[in-house]
């Protein structure tokens, strides 16, 4: 009798085999999965996750709020208003109560504190009419940086910053603050310790995307109206320029600090740059305005959120291939990886936030 082979398909094989299937190895091989979608009154700009779970959104001048999230069930913990009597802090210049416009935030090292900058403040003085077509000759009035206490769930603390700030970063060894100023055209460094500004650094036409070396000893800024990154020594304060490609928005460091990442947000391009070797190692498109970007905890993965495109892409980070191309919410402008829960969350200025799994 003749023998007829069988052939089983893998999947199948390893069941019966009773051997292990593989899962994949890096978040960069793995699919995203929506986990939830979160809505209620929110206009997110931005979301950042802690890492130690929690997440935050802010809502600019539409809400005038921040809310907090659980990184693990998504749930709303609480609502914070933007909302401060600034001579309490200090100000005495100003009388009466100003309201903010959470545009991005930082959480302290440590864990303690969440620090949001200001678009603008709202209450005398202030006009409310500025925009993102400005210069120091605008001359929009100076606005502030608030941080919260996690544990009161409070503002505790208000800083006075540039014109219209946008990004916040702290150094990781709690030392500084850095507020990028997009109309004043220079950065903010602000001691954690004393809470005075200790210096202003000029760098050039709105200054956005910022970075920091994990010994805090090299800060990075996008010159959006430019071609230029800023690296800043934080000990010297000089600077050295690296041209990166025409409006470089967000930045993000490799986990091994070795690279740095970057949206062009004109051309719709993600490159890599090689800080050892000065140059740009890989550059690929991506969508339509790509805005916000981040990176997995195991620095295999990059998630882009394309404004124009309503979509999230997964690149992989040592390549920069396109691994998967997620339809999101509409106009996402901001994204954030986090690590505790190996998900990543995507905020849309139409007033959603959307949470995925990387299974």
């Amino acid at each position: 009798m003749r023998k007829v082979r069988v052939l089983i398909p893998g999947l199948l094989l390893a069941l019966l085999s009773n051997q292990a299937i593989a899962t994949p190895s890096t978040t960069a091989e793995q699919q995203m999965k929506l986990f939830k979608i979160i809505g209620g009154a929110i206009a997110p700009k931005s979301v950042l996750a802690s890492n130690t779970g929690l997440v935050s959104a802010q809502n600019m001048m539409y809400r005038h709020t921040v809310t907090l999230y659980d990184a693990t069930t998504a749930k709303l913990i609480a609502t914070i208003k933007d909302s401060v009597r600034l001579s309490d802090f200090g100000f005495t210049s100003y009388q009466g109560i100003y309201q903010g416009a959470p545009v991005e935030g930082a959480f302290s090292p440590d864990g303690k504190y969440l620090y949001y900058t200001n678009y603008s403040m709202y209450g005398a003085g202030y006009n409310g009419n500025e925009d993102d077509k400005c210069s120091p000759a605008s001359k929009y009035p100076t606005s502030f940086l608030s941080r919260v206490n996690l544990a009161t769930k409070r503002i505790d603390a208000m800083y006075a910053v540039g014109s219209v700030p946008k990004v916040v970063r702290v150094t990781p060894d709690n030392k500084y603050l850095l507020v990028a100023n997009w109309c004043s055209y220079n950065v903010t460094i602000i001691s954690v310790e004393s809470g005075k500004t200790v210096a202003t650094v000029k760098i050039g036409p709105y200054p956005r995307g910022m970075a920091i070396s994990s010994d805090s000893k090299y800060a990075y800024v996008a010159e959006m109206g430019g071609l230029k990154l800023h690296r800043i020594n934080l000990v010297t304060l000089k600077q050295s320029l690296l041209t990166v490609g025409l409006n470089p928005r967000a930045i993000v460091l490799s986990p091994d600090g070795k690279r740095i990442y970057i949206t062009l947000s004109e051309s719709g391009t993600l490159r890599s740059w090689n800080i050892e070797s000065g140059k740009i190692e890989k550059s690929a498109k991506v969508g339509d305005t790509p805005r916000s970007l981040d990176i997995s905890s195991d620095g295999s993965a990059l998630f882009v959120v394309n404004y124009v495109s309503n979509t999230m892409m997964k690149v992989r980070s040592a390549d920069l291939k396109i691994m998967e191309t997620v339809k999101v919410c509409e106009r996402p402008i901001g994204v954030t990886f986090d690590a505790s829960t190996q998900r990543t969350w995507v905020a849309c200025y139409s007033g959603v936030i959307q949470v995925f799994d990387n299974l």
